[in-house]
């Protein structure tokens, strides 16, 4: 069984580096519940990259406090720290000249596991990733797709069942479908671990589709934002914040809008049918290519016009307030 995540504090955080006026980050404050994924989400250069890995200090912090699960991070040695933080970059950073079972032991290895309780975890992990041990684990990385390769570096960084996951744009080097399908796949992956997971993006649909709550930075890091994605895109706090989110926003909204919390109208047994744990946005594609007048929802026993979509995404709610 997998170790639940762990809760994150940054506060007050800065990163000065020498023979710069401004700071890289300044003054970073955020609070991450455990088993929540927050999502980073700004331009280049705006310092997001650099806040997360002050996390595992990759990058050492000027000043401020870090704590995980209320354990002081700066008071730990660093590569023990990183040991027991979970690491996915965009590159994905694996081994060539190792097997896919040996780059995923790494860290086992270095924590002392033995080689029976090691390779438990390797088949257990490749299985977890959809991809079989028989057949994948002796392959070395250049045998591998890209898209299977970020699935060997997202095993690797639960190899040792870390309670807090860093991802710094780990899908960004995949083309478009594989992406998704990554991204479907890790949120399933998510769903099961419920690990604590900061995940820096600069793809503002990539923050929509997987973040419990989303972090809008600007320069130096600031918080223009954090919030859910719902709210985000239904009540932005600023002109900054409707800037990055551009045009699209009510389609972003209706994704996020599962078929389930609408009340339908009467079934329509001659209508295109789609999957009642579908969204709306799913709805809405059904009726613009078929043309149809309505939607048959037959797992919910109902359909939808759009009508109906229309005064679901027109529902005003209130905005959850951030920590």
């Amino acid at each position: 069984m997998s170790e639940p995540g762990a809760g994150i504090e940054l506060s007050h955080v800065t990163k000065r580096y020498a023979g710069q006026q401004q700071a890289a980050v300044e003054d970073f404050s955020l609070s991450v519940d455990p088993g929540e994924l927050v999502m980073f989400v700004g331009p280049s250069g705006c310092g997001k990259t650099t806040t997360m890995k002050m996390i595992n200090r990759i990058i050492e912090p000027s000043s401020g406090s870090i704590t995980i699960d209320g354990q002081d991070v700066l008071s730990l040695d660093p590569n023990e720290l990183r040991r027991h933080i979970g690491y996915v970059i965009q590159q994905i950073g694996l081994f060539p000249h190792m097997t896919i079972a040996e780059n995923i032991a790494t860290v086992p290895k270095l924590l002392g596991w033995s080689k029976e309780r090691t390779g438990n975890r390797v088949d257990e992990l490749l299985r977890t990733v959809q991809l079989d041990p028989g057949t994948f684990a002796h392959r070395y990385p250049k045998q591998l797709s890209g898209g299977q390769q970020q699935r060997v570096g997202v095993a690797r960084a639960l190899a040792a069942d870390p309670p807090v996951m860093l991802m710094d744009e780990p899908f960004g080097a995949t083309d478009p479908i594989t992406r998704q399908k990554l991204q479907a796949e890790f949120l399933k992956l998510q769903a099961d671990i419920g690990k604590t997971i900061i995940f820096v993006t600069h793809d503002f649909d990539e923050a929509i589709r997987l973040g419990d709550r989303i972090a809008v930075l600007s320069e130096r890091s600031r918080i223009e934002q954090f919030d859910t994605p719902a709210n985000i895109l239904a009540n932005p706090a600023n002109d900054y914040v409707s800037s990055f989110i551009g045009h699209g926003a009510g389609l972003m909204r209706l994704a996020l809008i599962p078929i389930s919390d609408v009340e339908l109208d009467a079934p329509d047994a001659s209508a295109p049918a789609v999957d009642a744990d579908a969204s709306l946005r799913d709805a809405l594609d059904l009726l613009m290519v078929t043309g149809a007048e309505r939607v048959n929802v037959p797992g919910a026993n109902g359909s939808l016009t759009h009508a109906k979509i229309s005064a679901a995404l027109n529902r005003v709610k209130q905005p959850v307030e951030a920590s």
